[in-house]
Order: C-alpha cells, then sequence, then structure tokens
C-alpha cells in the first residue's frame, strides 16, 4: 500500500485471498484426506446393522449345588436375543434367599422351577410336589434330579414289601445328608418327588409307618 492511501478493509481483500489460496494449496492432501476418512465413516455408519433388541435375563453367576441359598452375589443379568430366553424367568429380587432345587451352571437362567417350593409342582402336569425324608442318606446321594423311580416299602415287622408309587420324578434334592430347612439335623434325607395324588395319601402313610427306599425301574 502506498504511503498515504486511506486504510480500508477492501485494499487487504486480494491479500487475504491470495494467502487463503496458498494456504489450501499447501494442505491440499491433508484436507483430501480428512475429507476421504470423512466419508468412509459415513458409509460405515450407513452400512452398520441396527442393534438387535435384547432380553435381560437372571442366570447363575457361578455353579451352585442343588439346596443353596441364593445370594445377589451369586447372580447375574445376561442378554438373551428375544425369543430364546426361557419361560418364567425370575428377577434378582425374587431370586434372593430362595433355595435351589438342583444344580446350577454358570450361566444357566433361573426359572420358577428350579426352586424348592410349590413351583416344582409346575414342572410335571398332573403330579404333586411331595416332600418326602428318606431313611437313607446314602441312598438318596445316589440320586439327580430328572431320575424316574418306584418307591418301596417295607414293614419292619414281618419284612413285607410294596411298591407304593411307580415312576414318579426325581424334582429337587434340596439337602445334604440329614439337613433339613432350618438348619438341624433328622435321619436320612430330603427328597421331593412328582407323585399323582390318588398316591399322595398311601405314600405319606408308608414314609411315616414303614422303611421307605426307591429303586430305579428296568422297564
Amino acid at each position: 500500500m502506498a504511503p498515504g492511501t486511506p486504510f480500508t478493509p477492501l485494499a487487504r481483500l486480494p491479500r487475504l485471498l491470495t494467502a487463503l489460496r496458498r494456504g489450501w494449496w499447501r494442505r491440499r492432501r491433508l484436507l483430501a484426506a480428512v475429507a476421504v476418512f470423512v466419508a468412509v465413516l459415513a458409509t460405515l455408519s450407513a452400512l452398520r446393522p441396527p442393534e438387535e433388541p435384547v432380553v435381560a435375563v437372571t442366570v447363575a453367576a457361578r455353579d451352585l449345588d442343588a439346596g443353596a441359598v441364593l445370594g445377589a452375589e451369586d447372580l447375574r443379568v445376561a442378554e438373551f436375543a428375544p425369543g430364546t430366553e426361557p419361560e418364567d424367568v425370575v428377577t434378582p429380587d425374587v431370586a434372593v434367599g430362595r433355595m435351589l432345587a438342583a444344580p446350577l451352571a454358570a450361566g444357566e437362567a433361573l426359572t420358577a422351577q428350579r426352586f424348592v417350593g410349590a413351583t416344582l409342582a409346575t414342572a410335571t402336569a398332573g403330579l404333586d410336589a411331595v416332600p418326602l425324608r428318606l431313611p437313607d442318606a446314602g441312598a438318596v446321594g445316589l440320586l439327580t434330579v430328572g431320575d424316574e423311580i418306584d418307591l418301596v416299602s417295607t414293614d419292619p415287622a414281618t419284612g413285607e414289601s410294596d411298591v407304593v408309587a411307580t415312576s414318579v420324578p426325581v424334582l429337587a434334592l434340596p439337602g445334604g445328608a440329614g439337613a433339613d430347612a432350618t438348619g438341624g439335623h433328622l435321619p436320612g434325607r430330603l427328597v421331593v418327588v412328582g407323585v399323582p395324588r390318588a398316591q399322595v395319601a398311601a405314600l405319606t402313610a408308608a414314609v411315616v409307618r414303614r422303611y421307605v427306599t426307591y429303586t430305579w425301574p428296568n422297564r
């Protein structure tokens, strides 16, 4: 600008444009790379499939034994794809404090049929869930949940034996040998079986009056 020429913003405009052109030319490769990167991100975002919905399911946080009373530390929440979650899944607040009817592996879902109680009967249509204390704890220790057994009663005085229930499923093995639900100790061991209602009275009477054991039927 010549001496004495009045300063105006328009007088500097050509210099600013020239500086901008030179700056763009020097940085053209960087700007082009940024543009390509943004375009790639936009393409990947457009091609990415939408996130699938999930269902929160309460599962065992670790391997758990039959008879375990659940605490919050025994549980975690897993995500299942809709339609793959089991029916009758319980929430953690329902599961805490309940006793397991059978062993549960880490990651297995907790359903209402997993617990000792009235819900066991819903696992076997037409059968009542009956808790029995069999005198031979060692024999009960050979059973697993899901076994089908015949229950046999023997009169200690005469040695006479009768089959009092046939093909009854084992629904739960809630405690160790001699342990009852209150932490005390009684002879034998508790087992919960599914029994047709017509056979319940005869079976419970036999348990009180006679020696009851079981067999695995060979049918």
